[in-house]
């Protein structure tokens, strides 16, 4: 998401990321690979929990999880991994994302 960071703000939304380092290992992480939006640090998977994310102790841990909220608040998407590696493309992020704007701003004609 980092590398189109610049398409997703283009198109009115904003990236926002939890991990569950604490918080000093999450900044530093944040600083050292420079990332271009916002994230926070959720040690006690409060916010994880709350979204269900999953854990899998014999796969690492905490499953990827990825979530598009409206501006109402309401999620609208919701992609749990399965695997460390199963996270959905940027370009189908950004293709639901644009469906949305489409939804909420139609185009008159």
């Amino acid at each position: 998401m980092r590398l189109d960071h610049g398409k997703f703000r283009d198109i009115g939304s904003e990236i926002v990321v939890i991990g569950p380092e604490k918080p000093d290992e999450f900044k530093a992480f944040w600083v050292r690979e420079r990332m271009p939006f916002p994230g926070c640090p959720d040690p006690e998977h409060r916010v994880a929990d709350l979204y269900g994310q999953e854990v899998h102790l014999l796969k690492l841990g905490r499953m990827p999880a990825l979530f598009l909220i409206d501006r109402k608040g309401v999620v609208i998407f919701a992609h749990r991994g399965k695997s460390m590696s199963d996270i959905p493309s940027n370009r189908t992020v950004l293709a639901l994302l644009e469906a949305l704007n489409e939804k909420e701003n139609p185009r008159s004609g």
